[in-house]
């Protein structure tokens, strides 16, 4: 069946048109983050993929629904709505927060709908079971210190006393849903497994990051880029430049991958 991703209002925000899409790459924000954050990632795409963005409750357009502070919950409805576009050659990108997320999106895809994605990204997160930082309590200047000490392309916003209030409630949330949430040891997928991460990243070594090559038993690699823990906004150019080859290399293989 083949399924428009306009279809799909919820979860999924859609940059430009693409007239009869080769792959769809679907990037998943990091924490505090929005659909909208990789947005000027259109330009710089093969123009025969579709750049989706997942839109999580509680900013920017669903700014008047509640956060969802459990990952297992979360991934389930978006699993649930990414399984109609299988067929059609699905990349999964995730930062941060959003690279566990993506990855327990694509686990739920191969369980529930018996393939999973032609290709899973994971950026700037410790694979499962690994080190990485200790999160923040949760109050206001724990949180904002913690989002400025990763060099987070908001956080000088954090100073601003009118803008504070509209970003702290979604970072909070999210990093009480990263608190929350206890990867299940030994989990795998079968989907390629691509790692990304800053070589000066202050919440992720290169070792961390290379621990996601267990939680695939498909092909992995990593790639490691200048710059810190949003190092993907720096070198916007590099990065896209070394994803739009994976996405190429991904369409010589299966579009899917059996569960």
């Amino acid at each position: 069946m083949s399924v428009n991703a306009s279809d799909s209002a919820i979860w999924l925000r859609r940059f430009g048109t693409v007239a009869g899409p080769k792959q769809r790459l679907v990037c998943f924000p990091h924490a505090g983050g929005s659909a909208s954050a990789f947005s000027s990632w259109r330009r710089r795409l093969p123009v025969d993929v579709e750049l989706l963005t997942i839109r999580y409750p509680g900013r920017e357009d669903r700014i008047t629904e509640p956060f969802v502070e459990d990952m297992d919950e979360m991934a389930d409805e978006i699993a649930a709505e990414l399984a109609p576009l299988l067929d059609s050659g699905l990349v999964l990108f995730g930062h941060s927060m959003g690279a566990a997320l993506a990855f327990e999106v694509a686990f739920l895809l191969e369980e529930n709908h018996g393939r999973g994605p032609a290709m899973v990204v994971v950026s700037g997160r410790s694979g499962p079971g690994t080190g990485g930082r200790d999160l923040p309590d949760d109050n206001d200047e724990s949180v904002i210190d913690f989002a400025k000490s990763l060099g987070n392309v908001n956080s000088a916003a954090y100073d601003d006393e009118d803008l504070r209030p509209l970003l702290l409630p979604a970072l909070r949330a999210d990093l009480r849903m990263i608190k929350n949430h206890s990867p299940r040891p030994g989990r795998t997928i079968k989907s390629p497994l691509s790692i990304y991460v800053g070589d000066s990243d202050p919440d992720v070594t290169v070792s961390e990051a290379y621990a996601w090559s267990d939680a695939s038993i498909g092909e992995s690699s990593i790639k490691v880029f200048p710059g810190g823990h949003f190092y993907l906004v720096d070198s916007e150019a590099e990065v896209l430049d070394d994803l739009s080859a994976r996405l190429r290399s991904a369409r010589l293989t299966k579009s899917s991958y059996s569960g």
